[in-house]
């Protein structure tokens, strides 16, 4: 028996699961040169879809979060109808499916998308409509996870909207845009809301702020899961006698509080120089749950196909590996245990059927 080797191809190929993708950050370049014309969006960079990707791309890696979030006001700019918005929720279900992806919690945040008038509503039900569109006659389960902005005030109202639709297809709630002036706590109200409604909760923290955020999430405002988190390393030490741990690494092992790792978005906002500096493989070993995600796949030019592959090429990372970050995914993925099940078998069946050949 031998083991199927690890490549690119082999990767796309298997199921992938990802927790923490933007949907206007996963736009096709083609597509947001297409809106803009269609809705007289007059201010792209760039005409060329090659020549869009590659700007979006040079936005992103300038080592700064605030510095990269200036690219989303191009994808942003296009998605202000209907239309847009089920337009690019079905077209981002399609790329995420032809990638290997058999789950994706899909983020973004309603008040974005109300400039030409589209009630809050309105705008979750067309991306909904998109995910449908984009799940015909292929086998993916896209859910959505609404975000407030951390520096607007509207995080009780988006908190509140998340719970009109849980279950209808949004299964999370969760707060996006500048960590470090805006922390968790600003938003108590709206996460008390979320946990008294069962509305499952992730937060940004740790990104671009240091482990204290991390905490407030978790112990002050009910986070089950944690995007990014990557700060978490700070209080990690792999020494001779195995890993040291600050209190709040302590709290988020012991705890089981999952990490929405996402290494080429890390790379990219200057949280690590290179792939092989990331701590994710560290973490790993150390004990925390570990999830990896694409984050912004048109702004830092990536697939989970390519952070997986990624993360093989810079850590060694075996079939073993690869599986068991798809099956942490899984198992704190924001739906019914059932559904969980069905998954889990799904990934079970293809590792015993392809990677062992005679």
């Amino acid at each position: 028996m031998a083991l199927l080797e690890i490549n690119r191809e082999s990767i796309q190929s298997c199921p992938k699961v990802v927790l923490h993708d933007h949907l206007d950050g996963g736009l096709r370049p083609e597509t947001i040169i297409e809106l803009a014309a269609d809705n007289k969006y007059q201010h792209l960079p760039c005409q060329h879809p090659d020549d869009l990707s590659l700007w979006m791309l040079n936005t992103a890696k300038q080592g700064n979060l605030e510095l990269y979030l200036e690219a989303f006001t191009h994808t942003v700019g296009v998605m202000q109808t209907a239309e847009a918005l089920t337009r690019v929720a079905k077209e981002c279900v399609e790329d995420l499916h032809d990638d290997g992806v058999i789950y994706a919690e899909l983020r973004f945040a309603p008040e974005l998308f109300q400039r030409e008038g589209l009630t809050l509503h309105a705008i979750v039900k067309a991306v909904l409509d998109g995910f449908e569109l984009g799940k015909v006659g292929r086998a993916i389960i896209p859910k959505a996870i609404l975000c407030a902005m951390r520096s607007e005030t509207r995080s009780l109202e988006i908190a509140e909207l998340a719970a009109d639709f849980l279950g209808e297809g949004v299964v999370g709630f969760d707060i996006a845009g500048a960590e470090i002036q805006f922390p968790p706590r600003l938003h108590l109200e709206a996460f008390k809301f979320a946990k008294a409604h069962n509305v499952p909760i992730t937060i940004h923290a740790g990104e671009a702020a240091g482990p204290n955020l991390i905490e407030e999430a978790v112990d002050v405002c009910g986070a089950n899961r944690i995007g990014h988190g990557v700060s978490i390393a700070n209080e990690v030490t792999d020494g001779s006698h195995g890993f040291e741990m600050g209190s709040i690494a302590e709290f988020v092992v012991n705890q089981k509080i999952p990490l929405e790792i996402c290494p080429t978005s890390n790379l990219h906002t200057g949280v690590v120089g290179t792939i092989s500096d990331h701590p994710v493989d560290m973490l790993m070993r150390a004990g925390f749950r570990i999830t990896i995600n694409t984050d912004n796949r048109l702004m830092s030019s990536t697939s989970m196909s390519n952070e997986i592959w990624e993360c093989h090429e810079a850590f060694g990372w075996t079939w073993n590996e690869i599986k068991n970050v798809t099956e942490v995914g899984v198992h704190h993925s924001f739906i019914s245990q059932t559904e969980k099940d069905k998954l889990l078998q799904e990934i079970g069946s293809w590792y015993e059927e392809n990677t062992l050949r005679n």
